[in-house]
Order: C-alpha cells, then structure tokens, then sequence
C-alpha cells in the first residue's frame, strides 16, 4: 500500500480546490419515508407504517458529485431528468448543496429516476422505483457533449453508470471523443449492460461481482483477481483497472504492468451503502490534482474506510479524509 502523509495530502487537497470535474452519469433522486411499526394490516400480511417524516436525498450521479464537491473540487453534473416534480426537485436540492447543474437535461415524457424507500422501525420495508432504462435521445447526447465542450477549465471526467439509460454507447463514445481531444482523464464505474463500452479510459473500476458477471469467471482468490485484472486491461485497453473487493480493499492494474493490492482500512462498518461513489470520487479528484494513480488508490481507500463507518450515505469531506491520514500515519510511525 502506498505510504500516505498529511502534508502530500493537503497539497493535492490544496491543488484540488476548485478544480472543474465534470460527472456524467445517472442521476437520481433518493426519497424516505420514516416512520414505526405497531400492527399488521387486516387487508393482507403486512406492516402498517405511521408515517413521522419524509426526506431527499442525491443519489446515484448526484452523489458522485456530493463527494467531489465535500472535497473541494467543483464538480459539473451532468444527467437527465423528466419534465415532472421530481426532476424540478432534484435541480433545487443540487443547487441548494452547492452543485453546478447546468449540465443536466430535460427530457419530455421521461420520468425522473427516482427511489422510494419505506422505514419503518429504522429497517427498510420496501423500495419503490419509478425510472426507464430507455437510452437519452440524440438532443440529449448532443446537448452534454457541446456542455462538456464549452467548459475549457474541465480536469477530469467521471462517467457513473447505474443502467438508467443515460449513459448509451452513443453518449459514451461523444464524452470520451471530447476527452481524448483535450487529454481530459476519464474514469468510470461501470454496470453490466455496457461494461466493455468504456474502451481507453483512464481507470476502470469495477467491484468484484461485476467483474466476474462480465467476464463470465469466479473471482474468490487473489489469482483469480489478477487475473479478472488482466483480461480487462487487454479488452477495455484501459490505462488502470482497480477492482474493488469489499472488505478485501481493492487490487490495482496499471499500464506499466504493476499490480498493487490496497488492504481495507475500515475498522468499524456500519453502512457501505454509498462506498463505491466515494471510491470514484477521490480517485478522480486525486489524479487530476496531481496525484499517482497508487497515492489516489490509497486515498479513496481511506476516504472509503471513513464513509462506512457512518450510518447512512455519507460523503467524504477534505476534513475527514486529512483527519484520518493523519490518524493513519501517527498510528504507523508509532508502532
């Protein structure tokens, strides 16, 4: 595992600050109701939940951006979402934490993604989902890649798929067209109906089951990873893969044919909902502001280790990614 400091850290936080990066993805809003639970329904089976409050969230995409912007970048984000109250919705939650939404789009008769879940004595009864998966229009495509285009200060790209349409094959190649014309880095965090469509990009990270479900292989040992590692360096003709592992930590592929495995540094786990967003997230941030691709794996391995240590989907802050190198290093030099 790459050594990691407070003072390199501060300065790429440091570097960091400001810096335009763009993330196009699918971008959802995340509705809760809260509420308890004292009988069961006479009309069927079922709990009945007394309703005490309801709460938004940004997820998917948005999240992405959440943890960029905690970190101090300024992230573009860039999505679609439908002519309805959802989608008005969403804008005004962005703008209200600070995000740069010109980059979203407005679709006639689609429906904002959006993801309902029911709470009742602080655990999930069901989850509602309202969304298509049908791909964006041309007009959209167009309209994202003369956004990303127009924004001559972008550092980096980060394309977050979650499988809701928005990122077809067609908006993938115009996003990475732009990409390559200004050496703007891309990384990407794939789903499996078009997870060998990211070719060339600049990290490619995907967890454990994903990679297995696309290359139609086990993945349980650490030569079983290396190997996933490498048929996907030679298919995706990618720059680096890091495969992420859950508890294992991450393993990571570079271009010059090094592989380095990042040990998890979680020491308590309460949530892992949210994890892989920050992972993207950091690594994205770190590179563009200057950093190796180890130093950024290092770094959204810590910034990771911070975020499931709470309750809820969480992003990193500059604060409690320095916080925790700190702690990390003052540990290190003691033992």
């Amino acid at each position: 595992m790459h050594h990691l400091s407070r003072e390199r850290t501060q300065e790429l936080l440091a570097a960091l600050s400001g810096m335009e990066i763009a993330v196009v993805g699918d971008i959802m809003l995340d509705r809760y109701f809260w509420g308890s639970v004292h009988r069961v329904s006479p009309e069927a089976p079922v709990p009945v939940v007394d309703i005490d409050n309801e709460s938004f969230h940004l997820g998917g995409a948005a999240n992405v951006a959440t943890n960029l912007l905690g970190l101090g970048a300024k992230p573009l984000l860039c999505g679609v979402v439908g002519d309805d109250s959802s989608g008005k919705m969403l804008r005004e939650i962005s703008l209200a934490a600070g995000l740069d939404i010109d980059g979203i789009t407005t679709e006639e008769g689609r429906p904002t993604t959006v993801k309902t879940r029911v709470i009742g004595n602080n655990q999930q009864i069901v989850r509602l989902d309202r969304e298509t998966r049908a791909h964006v229009s041309s007009t959209v495509i167009d309209a994202v890649a003369d956004f990303l285009r127009k924004r001559t200060a972008l550092r980096g790209i980060v394309l977050e798929d979650y499988d809701k349409g928005f990122l077809s094959p067609q908006l993938i190649d115009a996003v990475m067209a732009v990409a390559s014309e200004r050496s703007i880095p891309v990384f990407v965090d794939p789903k499996r109906r078009h997870f060998f469509d990211f070719t060339s990009c600049t990290l490619f990270k995907p967890n454990r089951k994903e990679a297995a479900d696309a290359l139609d292989i086990p993945i349980k040992t650490d030569e079983d990873v290396r190997r996933a590692g490498a048929m996907l360096m030679e298919r995706l003709n990618c720059q680096n893969v890091l495969i992420t592992l859950g508890s294992e930590g991450m393993m990571l592929f570079e271009r010059s044919g090094d592989v380095s495995s990042v040990p998890t540094r979680a020491k308590n786990v309460a949530d892992v909902s949210g994890a892989g967003d920050t992972v993207i997230a950091t690594l994205g941030a770190m590179v563009a502001a200057g950093a190796s691709m180890r130093e950024a794996a290092a770094l959204a391995n810590v910034a990771a280790g911070c975020v499931v240590a709470e309750p809820g989907i969480v992003a990193i802050t500059a604060n409690t990614l320095l916080r925790a190198v700190h702690e990390d290093e003052t540990s290190t030099q003691s033992s």
